[in-house]
C-alpha cells in the first residue's frame, strides 16, 4: 500500500484498485436510484482509510456533489461525510515512523486544500451541521475540525464572513448529545486559536455561561477529559485579549472559579488527570493577572479575586499537605501574580500564616524551601518569583522585610526572612547564593530609605573578630572568592552578590561612599576590569565595570581619595575608557541577559543559566548609558553641567518666589474689595436714611448731624488706608517687573547656552564627516594595497622575501591607522549624541521657562485689573486717583510744568 500512496494506479493490484473506485465513482455520478448511490458511497467509506489517495483523487468531487443534491438522504450524507473525513483526516493514534507520520500530514493538506479550493464547500459544511440527524451532524463536526486542524487561518476566514457561522457552532454546545458536545468543544478550540475577533464572538455568544455550566457538572477539578476541553477553550478565549478578559471580570465569572480550588483535607491519590485540569484553572487565572496585560485590567482583576476569596482559596493550597509537587509549585506562581503590584493583596499575601506549631509566616515557609538545596529546582524559582511578587511597588512590605536584618529587631528564638536571606547569601550552595542575593535586591528596589537602612546591618563572622556590615561581607566574598581560586569561585555567586551591590549602591550616595570607603574595594574591581580573561568571566567584568560606573555617576564627592574626577582618572590610566566602556558593554550582550529582560518571572532550563534577574535588566539599560557617559565626560563639561544645574535651580527658585508674591497680593486683593464692600454698604445705608426721615426738630437735625459727621470720620480713615494700600501694591507691582526682567535675561542666558551646545555639537559633526572621507579613502587606499598583496603572494617565485618586507610593514601600518581613526569616529560619534541629548534638554528647560513666564504675566495682568478696578471703586466714592501714566507723564514734563507757571505768574504781576 506504501506505493499506492505514491502515485494511484501503479502495478496490477493498484490498477484493479482503480479500476474499482473508478466504478463506484461513476455509480455515483451517474445512478438514478438513490440505494445504488448510497451503497457506492458506503463502499468508498470502506476504502477511504486504507487507500486515502486514490479514493481522495477520484471520489472528492463526486462527494461534495452528494452534499449539494442530496440533502433529504440523511444516510448518504453521513457516508459522503465519514469518506471525507477519513480522506483529510491525518491519524494520529496509529504507530507510525516518522516518514509515514509525515506522508500522512502532506495527503491531509494536499487534500485539505482541494476541499477549501471553492469557499461555498465550507458554507456548505456549516448549513449542514444544522440537521439534527446524528448521522449527519456528528461527521459533519469531526470534517470541520479536521479542516481547522489542516488549514486554520483559512477557514477561520470563511467562516467569520459567513451569515450566523460562528453561532452555528455554538449550538453545537447547548447539544443533548454528549458525544456531538464533546467534538463540539474540541472544533471550537481550533476555531478560536489565535483569532481576536472569532475569540469575540464566540465569548458575546454566551459561551463563558455555557463553559462554566458544563465544568460544573461535570465535577469541576474532579472532572474528566470533558472539564480539560472547556478550560482549553476558555484559555483560547481569554489569553492576550483584553476585550474578553474585561467581559469575563464584569460578568461576575471570576467569582465561579473559586470552588475549583476547594481541595479537601485528605490529598492522597491525585489522579492524572485532575493534576491537569487543576493545571489548566491556574494557568486560566494567571491568563487573567497576567504582568503583559494592561495595568488597569490587572488591578481590576486582583481586586476581584481578593473580594471574591479566590486569593485566600489559593493561600490554602499553598500551606496545605499532600499537594502535588507540580501543582504546588505552578500555585506558588500563580498567587505570585495575583498579589504581584496590589498592596491589599499583599498586604493579605503577609498575614498568611502556615499551619504549624507555632504558627510561621508563608512567607518565611516559602523562603525556607527557596535556600534548602535539596528542594525541586522548579519549586525554588517559583519561590523566588513569589517573593518578587510580593515586593514588586511595596514599600511597606520592602520595609518590612529590611526590618528583620536591623539589630533592634532581631528575634533570637524565632527564624525571620531576613536571618533566612542572609544564610542562603552566604550558604555554600551557589544557587541558594543567588537567590537569596536577587531576593535581597528586590527588597531594595526603587526605596532609597531601605538601601539606607540596610546599611546598618552588621554580621558576626567568627567568634572574637569584630562584626563586619552586610555590605562589607558581600564584597570580602567577592575579593576572597577571587584570590583563593578564580577557577574554582562560582560564577553564579559572583554574579548574584554584584546584581546586590549595583542594586543597593545606584541612586544611594550614601551607599557608595560607605561601599569606597573600604580602601581594597576600588583595586578589587580595576584589577578585575583590566585583566584579559576567558569567556566565562567577562560577564563578571562586566558587572565590575558596572558596578564601578555607579560609584562614579552617584558620587557625592565626599572622599578626598574617591572623587569623581579621581576615579575617572583611574579608569584612564589602569583601564582605559574604551576598555572600560567594552568591558561594561558585554553584559548586554550576554543571550542570557536577553532572555531575562524578556518576562519577569524567572524561568530556566537548568540552574546553571540563572545568572540575571528581570528587574536588574531594567537597571543595567538605565545605567549603560549615563555611565558611560560619565566616564568620557571632561570634568570642564562637568563643571558647565553644574553651573547649568545651580542656574536652573535659582530660576525655580525665582518662580517659587513669583507664586508666593502673587498668593499674598491676591490675599491682599480680597482683603482690599471685602473692605470696600463694607464702606459702600454703609454710604448706602446712610444716604436713603438721611432722605427719608424727614426730621424737623432741632434736636433730630443736630443728631443725625452728629452721626452722619462720625461715619465721615470713618469714611476718611478707611480710604486713607486704602489709599495707603494701593500705593503698596504700586510698588510691589513695580519690584515684579523688575524680577521678572531678571527672569527675561535668565531666559536669554539658557537660550545662549543651548546655542552654544548647539555650534559645539554642529562642529563635532563636521569633524566626523571629514573623519567618515578620510576613512574612505584610506580604505580605497587599503584595498588597494590587498589587490597588490594578494597579487604578490600569487607570484612568489618573482620577488624575494627580503622585497616584501617594507610592503607588509607598510600594510600594517595602514591597518593601525584604520584601527585608530575607527576608535576615534565611534568617540566623535557618542559625544555627537551626547551632546545632542543636552541641546535638547535645555531647549526643554527654555520652553518650560518662557510657560512660566507667560503663566506669570497672565498672572499680572489679572492683578493689574483688580487695581484697576479698586481705583475705579475710589473714585466712585469720591477720591481723586491719580494712574500711573499721569504720574509719569507729570514727572516727565514736570519742569515744563514749572515754567509755565513761573510765566503765568509774571503775567498776573505785569496786570
Amino acid at each position: 500500500s506504501n506505493g499506492l500512496r505514491v502515485e494511484a494506479g501503479q502495478g496490477p493490484v493498484g490498477s484493479r484498485l482503480g479500476a474499482s473506485i473508478h466504478k463506484l465513482c461513476d455509480r455515483v455520478a451517474s445512478s438514478t436510484l438513490l440505494e445504488d448511490r448510497r451503497d457506492a458511497v458506503r463502499a468508498l467509506k470502506s476504502l477511504s482509510k486504507k487507500y486515502r489517495l486514490e479514493v481522495g483523487t477520484q471520489a472528492m468531487d463526486h462527494l461534495v456533489h452528494i452534499l449539494q443534491t442530496d440533502r433529504s438522504d440523511s444516510e448518504i450524507l453521513g457516508y459522503a461525510l465519514d469518506t471525507l473525513y477519513n480522506i483529510i483526516c491525518n491519524d494520529e493514534e496509529e504507530e507510525q515512523d516518522e516518514n509515514a507520520q509525515k506522508q500522512e500530514e502532506d495527503l491531509g493538506v494536499l487534500f485539505t486544500d482541494k476541499f477549501l479550493a471553492d469557499s461555498e464547500n465550507v458554507t456548505l459544511l456549516l448549513t449542514l451541521l444544522e440537521e439534527f440527524d446524528f448521522h449527519v451532524r456528528w461527521p459533519g463536526v469531526k470534517l470541520l475540525t479536521a479542516l481547522l486542524k489542516n488549514q486554520c487561518n483559512q477557514v477561520q476566514g470563511v467562516i467569520l464572513v459567513s451569515p450566523m457561522g460562528v453561532s452555528r457552532l455554538m449550538d453545537l454546545l447547548a447539544d443533548s448529545r454528549e458525544v456531538i458536545r464533546n467534538d463540539g468543544l474540541l472544533l471550537l478550540q481550533q476555531l478560536t486559536k489565535g483569532n481576536a475577533a472569532i475569540q469575540k464572538i464566540v465569548a458575546f455568544e454566551n459561551a463563558f455561561e455555557r463553559l462554566l455550566d458544563i465544568i460544573t457538572e461535570e465535577g469541576s477539578s474532579d472532572g474528566g477529559i470533558v472539564v480539560e476541553d472547556c478550560l482549553l477553550l476558555l484559555v483560547n478565549l481569554l489569553k492576550n485579549n483584553s476585550s474578553n478578559q474585561n467581559f469575563f471580570k464584569e460578568g461576575s465569572y471570576i467569582q465561579r472559579m473559586k470552588p475549583w480550588f476547594e481541595v479537601g483535607d485528605d490529598n492522597s491519590g491525585w489522579s492524572a488527570q485532575k493534576v491537569t485540569n487543576l493545571h489548566l484553572m491556574l494557568q486560566l487565572v494567571r491568563v487573567m493577572v497576567s504582568p503583559v496585560n494592561s495595568p488597569g485590567a490587572t488591578s481590576s482583576c486582583q481586586k476581584s479575586m481578593y473580594q471574591c476569596g479566590l486569593l485566600q482559596q489559593l493561600c490554602t493550597i499553598l500551606m496545605a499537605t499532600g499537594v502535588p509537587a507540580d501543582i504546588l509549585t505552578e500555585t506558588i506562581n500563580t498567587v505570585s501574580e495575583v498579589i504581584r503590584g496590589s498592596q491589599i493583596n499583599q498586604d493579605y499575601f503577609a498575614s498568611v500564616n502556615a499551619p504549624s506549631n507555632p504558627p510561621r509566616p508563608a512567607i518565611v515557609v516559602l523562603l525556607m524551601s527557596m535556600v534548602n538545596e535539596r528542594q525541586p529546582f522548579v519549586l525554588r524559582c517559583a519561590v523566588l518569583y513569589c517573593f518578587q511578587c510580593f515586593l514588586y511597588k511595596n514599600q511597606k512590605g520592602q520595609g518590612e522585610i529590611v526590618a528583620t536584618l536591623l539589630p533592634s529587631t532581631i528575634d533570637a528564638n524565632s527564624i525571620s526572612a531576613g536571618q533566612l536571606l542572609c544564610g542562603g547569601l552566604f550558604s555554600a550552595d551557589s544557587l541558594s547564593n543567588w537567590c537569596a542575593a536577587v531576593a535581597l535586591a528586590h527588597a531594595l528596589q526603587d526605596n532609597l530609605t531601605q538601601k539606607e537602612q540596610l546599611l546598618r546591618v552588621q554580621l558576626a563572622t567568627s567568634l572574637g573578630k569584630p562584626p563586619v556590615s552586610l555590605l562589607q561581607q558581600c564584597t570580602n566574598i567577592l575579593s576572597q572568592g577571587d584570590k583563593i581560586n578564580r577557577r574554582g569561585s562560582k560564577v553564579q555567586t559572583r554574579v548574584g552578590l554584584l546584581m546586590l551591590l549595583c542594586t543597593w549602591i545606584s541612586n544611594c550616595p550614601i551607599a557608595v561612599t560607605h561601599f569606597l570607603h573600604n580602601q581594597e574595594n576600588v583595586p578589587f574591581l580595576t584589577g578585575q576590569i583590566s585583566e584579559n580573561l576567558g569567556e566565562d568571566e567577562r560577564l563578571v567584568q562586566g558587572l565590575c565595570a558596572l558596578l564601578l560606573g555607579i560609584c562614579i555617576y552617584y558620587n557625592d564627592n565626599s572622599l578626598e581619595n574617591y572623587t569623581k574626577e579621581k576615579l575617572k582618572q583611574l579608569i584612564e590610566k589602569r583601564i582605559g575608557k574604551e576598555n572600560f566602556v567594552e568591558k561594561l558593554g558585554f553584559v548586554t550582550k550576554h543571550e542570557l541577559y536577553s532572555r531575562a529582560a524578556q518576562k519577569p518571572q524567572p524561568v530556566f532550563p537548568s540552574p546553571e543559566q540563572m545568572l540575571f534577574d528581570h528587574e536588574f535588566t531594567k537597571l543595567v539599560k538605565e545605567l549603560e548609558g549615563v555611565i558611560t557617559k560619565a566616564v568620557h565626560k571632561t570634568s570642564e563639561e562637568e563643571k558647565k553641567e553644574e553651573e547649568v544645574k545651580k542656574t536652573l535651580e535659582q530660576h525655580d527658585s525665582i518662580v517659587i518666589q513669583y507664586k508666593d508674591l502673587i498668593r499674598d497680593q491676591v490675599t491682599g486683593l480680597t482683603l482690599l474689595g471685602v473692605r470696600l464692600k463694607r464702606i459702600c454698604d454703609n454710604d448706602c445705608v446712610l444716604c436713603p436714611g438721611k432722605d427719608s426721615q424727614g426730621l424737623s426738630s432741632n434736636q433730630g437735625l443736630s443728631s443725625s448731624q452728629g452721626e452722619g459727621a462720625h461715619v465721615n470720620g470713618l469714611h476718611s480713615e478707611e480710604l486713607s488706608q486704602l489709599r495707603e494700600e494701593v500705593e503698596e501694591l504700586r510698588r510691589q507691582h513695580t519690584l515684579q517687573h523688575t524680577q521678572l526682567s531678571d527672569k527675561d535675561s535668565l531666559i536669554n542666558t539658557l537660550v545662549f547656552t543651548a546655542g552654544c551646545f548647539h555650534q559645539e555639537v554642529e562642529s563635532l559633526r563636521s569633524r566626523v564627516q571629514s573623519q567618515c572621507a578620510e576613512i574612505s579613502q584610506l580604505q580605497t587606499e587599503r584595498q588597494d594595497h590587498v589587490e597588490a598583496m594578494s597579487f604578490l603572494v600569487s607570484c612568489p617565485t618573482s620577488l624575494s622575501p627580503r622585497s616584501l618586507l617594507p610592503l607588509q610593514e607598510e600594510c600594517r601600518g595602514l591597518r593601525e591607522g584604520h584601527a585608530g581613526l575607527e576608535q576615534q569616529l565611534a568617540s566623535a560619534q557618542s559625544t555627537v549624541a551626547i551632546e545632542q541629548t543636552e541641546k535638547t534638554k535645555l531647549q526643554q528647560e527654555v520652553q518650560e521657562s518662557k510657560k512660566e513666564q507667560d503663566d506669570l504675566l497672565m498672572l499680572l495682568a489679572d492683578q493689574d485689573q483688580k487695581i484697576l478696578n479698586l481705583k475705579q471703586r475710589l473714585r466712585d466714592l469720591g477720591e481723586t486717583i491719580e494712574d500711573e501714566d499721569e504720574l509719569d507723564a507729570r514727572d516727565q514734563f514736570g519742569e515744563d510744568d514749572d515754567e509755565d507757571d513761573e510765566e503765568e505768574e509774571d503775567e498776573e504781576n505785569n496786570d
